[in-house]
C-alpha cells in the first residue's frame, strides 16, 4: 500500500491531508481481491513475527537488567537518603519554644 500512498499523493498534489490519503487507501483495500491483498498480508505477517521476536529479546534484556538492579538493592536510593537527612534536620534544630 506504500506505493499506492505515493501514487495518491502525486495524483492529488493540492490535497496533502493524511485523512484523505488514508480514506482513499481504505477504499482501494476494500476493492482488492484476496489474491491482490496476499503480498501485503504476507509482508504484514513477516513484520509481525519480526516485531514479536524483537520484543521478546527486549523484554528478556529488560528482565536481566532488573535482576542486576535487585542484586544491589541493599543500597539506599537517593530519595531514601534524602528522607533520612530530613529527619536528622528536625533533631538538630533548636526549639523555638524558648522565646
Amino acid at each position: 500500500m506504500e506505493e499506492f500512498r505515493k501514487q495518491i499523493s502525486k495524483d492529488n498534489l493540492n490535497n496533502k491531508a493524511v485523512s484523505a490519503v488514508g480514506k482513499a487507501a481504505g477504499e482501494k483495500w476494500k476493492s482488492m481481491s484476496d489474491a491482490d491483498k496476499a503480498p501485503y498480508v504476507a509482508k504484514a505477517v513477516k513484520r509481525k513475527a519480526d516485531y514479536e521476536k524483537d520484543m521478546k529479546a527486549y523484554n528478556k534484556k529488560q528482565g536481566e537488567g532488573a535482576a542486576a538492579d535487585e542484586e544491589g538493592s541493599d543500597e539506599k536510593s537517593m530519595s531514601e537518603v534524602n528522607d533520612d537527612d530530613e529527619g536528622d534536620d528536625d533533631e538538630r534544630r533548636p526549639s523555638q519554644e524558648s522565646k
